[in-house]
């Protein structure tokens, strides 16, 4: 079992998904490039939470697709 994701982040990452689904991927990596340019204000440990999981929400989407 993992940790939870604040509440607050997921409801960030909800929004960002509805506002630019098309920018993330399956790739953190890229993932956290598109989030530089969006220039969202963020600490660096709840950016990867946040990235994270809007990964794992691409992820289960491409697999039930």
């Amino acid at each position: 079992m993992g940790k939870a994701v604040p509440k607050g982040l997921k409801s960030k990452a909800e929004f960002l998904l509805s506002q630019f689904d098309d920018k993330f991927s399956v790739d953190f990596e890229k993932n956290k490039e598109v989030f530089n340019e969006l220039k969202i204000p963020l600490t660096k440990v709840n950016r990867n939470i946040l990235l994270g999981y809007i990964t794992r929400q691409r992820k289960r989407k491409a697999a039930s697709s």
